[in-house]
């Protein structure tokens, strides 16, 4: 199979040939290719987030109506290979997507992540039934943001103002500050964001990932724990890998146990990558008829210019 390489000259060979969809013409062929060598439905979905720094980049409401387009016309009683590469986004929306494709395929549903799927993307990963990783994959923590600001931190923080003011009042103005920053009602969101998130990852671990298993609680206690301690992997982008998921008790799938299966991935991996940094495209959802929503960064507004004769000053 194609390197990065190889596959950027395969698609400006296409161009270069007359092809002006070359990006998408290799892509959903080398997405077909998948799909006919697995035998499951095959949905990617991809965003750009690592090369634009755009709104909408993160899983969001809106891609319900993509996941609604590539899940038409499949079959619904083979499962479901995901290929997921995103930064992960809201809790809410990440709920909802991940109880429609339930809905539709059941249990029987694999993540394959050919890079990163952090946040909420690993929240998707901890949904199914297993997860498939190369030595290059990540996952990642699952603590709660609030509006970028971790809800772990700032509850941690409060405490120890709480407790140094306490102990000693003068310390009192050094503290104002950042105290005077936080909103009526924040720590409570935080607590209920995390609760709720722990609570679901917790869930989507034992009624998917470890359904029948005599010890599924016991195990998804243990992993959400371990995503959830902010205090443990001190930052919200750290990265697992394929050796820290496999300790921590997920069921994966080691990618490189499949030579054609490993090439297969990271080909297709390739080819999404080459299309969001050689398009305006963000954020693509296909499934291996070719079928996509795709969302692109809008056109800059046009700028007018007056041109002319100098007024005359009064």
């Amino acid at each position: 199979m194609p390197n990065w390489a190889q596959v950027l000259q395969e698609i400006n060979d296409g161009l270069q040939a007359g092809d002006m969809s070359a990006f998408d013409t290799v892509r959903r062929k080398y997405l077909r290719a998948l799909h006919e060598y697995t035998g499951r439905p095959t949905i990617a979905y991809y965003s750009g987030w690592l090369t634009k720094r755009v709104v909408g980049t993160e899983i969001n409401d809106e891609d319900k109506n993509g996941f609604m387009l590539c899940v038409h016309g499949l079959p619904k009683d083979r499962g479901l290979d995901l290929v997921l590469h995103t930064p992960g986004g809201g809790i809410a929306p990440t709920a909802s997507i991940i109880h429609y494709l339930h809905s539709i395929f059941g249990s029987d549903i694999r993540a394959i992540i050919p890079q990163i799927s952090m946040s909420a993307g690993t929240i998707i990963a901890c949904s199914c039934k297993s997860i498939v990783m190369g030595r290059q994959s990540n996952i990642g923590p699952t603590d709660p943001q609030m509006n970028g600001i971790p809800a772990f931190a700032t509850k941690a923080e409060f405490e120890k103002a709480y407790k140094e003011i306490l102990e000693n009042p003068r310390a009192a103005p050094a503290w104002a500050p950042i105290l005077q920053q936080l909103h009526p009602t924040f720590l409570q969101q935080c607590d209920y964001a995390i609760a709720w998130t722990e609570n679901f990852v917790r869930e989507c671990l034992a009624k998917n990932m470890f359904s029948g298993a005599p010890d599924a609680e016991a195990k998804a206690n243990a992993i959400t724990a371990r995503l959830l301690d902010f205090h443990e992997n001190k930052a919200h982008d750290k990265h697992f890998h394929v050796e820290e998921c496999l300790e921590m008790g997920l069921n994966v799938e080691i990618m490189e146990k499949d030579q054609k299966f490993q090439d297969l991935v990271l080909t297709l991996h390739h080819c999404f990558m080459h299309t969001l940094t050689n398009s305006a495209a963000f954020k693509i959802i296909e499934n291996y008829f070719g079928n996509a929503f795709v969302k692109q960064v809008p056109p800059p507004a046009p700028t007018f210019v007056l041109q002319g004769a100098a007024m005359p000053s009064a």
